[in-house]
């Protein structure tokens, strides 16, 4: 979701959902190695550096103590540009309150980029390629992507943005808007970025920047406004709509940039139970694993749902071969909090290139721009993009495959890439081409309970607040979370988990009838009060990764 997490608050009841923004420094190397000549004759190298949470001025001293000198601020990014000795710039990122040192050429915290120094080739490596020589490219698969919303008016998805007609109106939107905004606009800017992995056809660029189903329609159900702040129940909402209205729309495919770091038991958990039924339906359900890795047991909800396909992230370094692939820190681990082997499948999702959303939040608060349309982001959000589009092709080659069929084709055809750890890799690497025209017979999920989605609609949230942006909500937000939806009513399991899920008992439902209230994040949890400082992830000359974010829920990183 955008990716930060939804939420109870420990002690309190009103949640939900952080949207993760994990800054990142995209350079490869730890220096630069071009130096230049110093007044005295010893040569020189220019760095950004970025600062420790609480390091206070002591970086900056350090860099002239070392001979260097500060040459110009950088708050955005909690850090500094400089020139160092060369001799001294490897020692630099070791000393107290240095987080990271990286050569000032190849990070960018304003501008548009060209893109002559970026790789980004994640359909090379996920084989989408030789799926489109086959003239496969998701053409005629719906896949719906629910998230921030999707920027309309994108020449790189035009005419396969599906616009949802609204039966008691009979108007036309470019989304199904359940934010409490009142349009389709990603003011957030993670939902664009997601849907441009998934289906962009590149076509702002000539076709250098494609998503891995350039031929799929995308259908933007936005349930997450400019703050990327988002209920539960915003979740649960949509996903009920996307089961009701698949038929309406052939949705085959959908994609959960999200999670919440709730550990409630999977067998009871309504958010469990909500993507339980949509798979149930014909829908293949792609969750994203979380930014919360490398430890053990960093995967969220609904990624710790046994029936759905759970990402995580590779970084690919920029080459469509794997031998020299290596796993992010921040790609959640499995086990799941009840003991079930997760993820399921990695793909690319570190430094990769996708739209942007020209005037949101993450566009404006990180203007690293690529070609002028795009921009570059890491994250298991991305990852998770990256693998419904696969599915998309899987799926128009073989449009009988269901959910069972598309997750142990993925599964049984994936390669070795990045680590040997189940744990962090699953089966491995998809491979798009060889899971939709060889994969071996089988199907997955056999013999799997299923969950009930009696348990707590609270425990579902995890740990980050939102409140509702009105007088009720603001004033009695505090106690409301428990047994309150977005929409400030009361929640009815039985309802949710008994009604028919189609089109007619939708506009019946509560979720239709009644507005949906704006939420915004409650408390100190946005900005950044839970980030700890540590949100870069970049590569370093030992190839080490930097922290991951606590808390997440929509699970993307700009760059």
């Amino acid at each position: 979701m955008i990716v930060g997490t939804f939420g109870l608050q420990r002690g309190r009841a009103l949640v939900v959902a952080t949207l993760a923004v994990l800054v990142v420094a995209a350079a490869e190397g730890a220096v630069p190695r071009e130096a230049s000549a110093r007044p005295d004759g010893a040569a020189s190298v220019r760095v950004i550096v970025q600062k420790r949470a609480g390091a206070g001025l002591a970086p900056e001293l350090a860099v002239r103590r070392l001979g260097g000198q500060v040459t110009r601020a950088l708050p955005i990014i909690a850090g500094f540009a400089a020139t160092v000795p060369a001799a001294a710039a490897d020692g630099l990122a070791g000393l107290p309150g240095v987080r990271a040192v990286t050569p000032d050429d190849r990070v960018r915290v304003q501008g548009t980029a060209s893109s002559g120094g970026i790789r980004s080739v994640y359909p090379k490596v996920v084989k989408a390629d030789a799926a489109w020589n086959r003239g496969v490219t998701g053409s005629g698969v719906t896949v719906a992507v629910l998230d921030t919303g999707v920027a309309p008016n994108l020449p790189d998805l035009a005419g396969r943005l599906v616009q949802v007609t609204d039966d008691l109106s009979g108007q036309a939107t470019p989304c199904k808007n359940l934010s409490g905004e009142l349009d389709c606009s990603d003011r957030y800017g993670h939902g664009t970025f997601i849907a441009g992995l998934v289906a962009g056809n590149g076509a702002s660029s000539g076709g250098k920047w494609k998503g891995v189903a350039p031929g799929a329609r995308v259908l933007s159900v936005k349930t997450a406004g400019a703050d990327g702040s988002a209920d539960v129940s915003n979740i649960l909402a949509a996903i009920q709509w996307v089961v009701s209205f698949k038929d309406r729309y052939n949705i085959r495919v959908l994609n959960l940039s999200l999670g919440t770091d709730s550990r409630q038991d999977w067998r009871v958990d309504p958010l469990n139970y909500a993507v339980e039924r949509a798979w149930a339906a014909g829908m293949t359900v792609v969750v994203a694993a979380s930014n919360e890795g490398p430890a053990p047991g960093t995967i969220t909800k609904p990624a710790d749902d046994p029936w759905v396909i759970t990402v995580g992230a590779t970084d690919d370094r920029g080459t469509a071969g794997v031998s020299d692939d290596l796993l992010p820190d921040f790609s959640g681990r499995g086990p799941t909090a009840h003991g079930l082997a997760k993820p399921d499948v990695v793909a690319p999702g570190a430094h990769v290139i996708s739209l942007r959303a020209p005037g949101s939040t993450v566009d404006t608060q990180f203007p690293n721009y690529v070609d002028g349309s795009y921009r570059q982001g890491s994250g298991t959000s991305m990852a998770t993009g990256v693998v419904s589009g696969a599915v998309a092709l899987m799926l128009q080659a073989n449009p009988g495959f269901t959910p069972d069929r598309v997750k142990y084709a993925l599964q049984a055809t994936a390669r070795k890439a990045a680590s040997n750890d189940p744990m962090a890799v699953g089966s491995g690497l998809v491979d798009a081409n060889a899971a939709a025209f060889s994969a071996p017979a089988g199907t997955a999920n056999q013999g799997l309970a299923r969950s009930n989605g009696q348990g707590s609609l609270a425990l579902s949230r995890g740990s980050v607040q939102v409140k509702t942006n009105d007088l009720i909500g603001s004033v009695l937000g505090p106690v409301l979370g428990a047994t309150l939806t977005a929409q400030l009513l009361l929640w009815n399991p039985g309802g949710y988990t008994g009604a028919k899920w189609v089109p007619s008992d939708w506009y019946l439902s509560t979720w239709e009838v009644y507005r949906w209230n704006r939420v915004s994040w409650y408390g100190n949890d946005w900005p950044g009060y839970r980030w700890h400082g540590s949100s870069w992830y970049g590569q370093g000359q030992d190839e080490s990764y930097g922290s991951s974010l606590p808390g997440s829920a929509w699970y993307g990183a700009w760059e």
